[in-house]
């Protein structure tokens, strides 16, 4: 049976889902959005800054497991629009500059809350 994961260091869910459940030796984030972890959502901001954003997410969730970026197996990024890969790319490097997990970038209609992006994560905690 999966287990909830849960931190104050990173927004808390804005629908009926968890921050990330394990199952076995894998934490899986939930989509990431550009939201600070008091709520702030930087709809407005640069791609990259809301690419920083939610991958600042996607490590507050794996810390509160002790686990790290370096931990990360397999990426998928949602944009709401595939022109701004090469910002979004840029940014996310920054992160994951040493042996990248694989990843998927792909555009789609729409994002929630307006954002232009949003990131999930897989993670081996073996």
């Amino acid at each position: 049976m999966p287990r909830v994961i849960s931190t104050d260091d990173a927004p808390a869910a804005v629908g009926a889902y968890s921050q990330a459940t394990v199952a076995g030796n894998l934490l899986f984030t939930a989509g990431q959005l550009p939201l600070t972890p008091n709520g702030e959502l930087l709809e407005d901001a640069p791609v990259a800054e809301q690419t920083r954003q939610c991958l600042e997410n996607v490590d507050a969730i794996l810390a509160a497991e002790d686990a790290t970026l370096a931990d990360v197996c397999k990426v998928t990024i949602y944009l709401d629009d595939i022109d701004d890969f090469d910002a979004m790319n840029e940014a996310y490097a920054a992160y994951f500059d040493d042996e990248p997990p694989a990843r998927s970038a792909v555009e789609v209609g729409r994002v929630p809350k307006g954002a232009a992006l949003e990131i999930e994560a897989v993670a081996s905690l073996a």
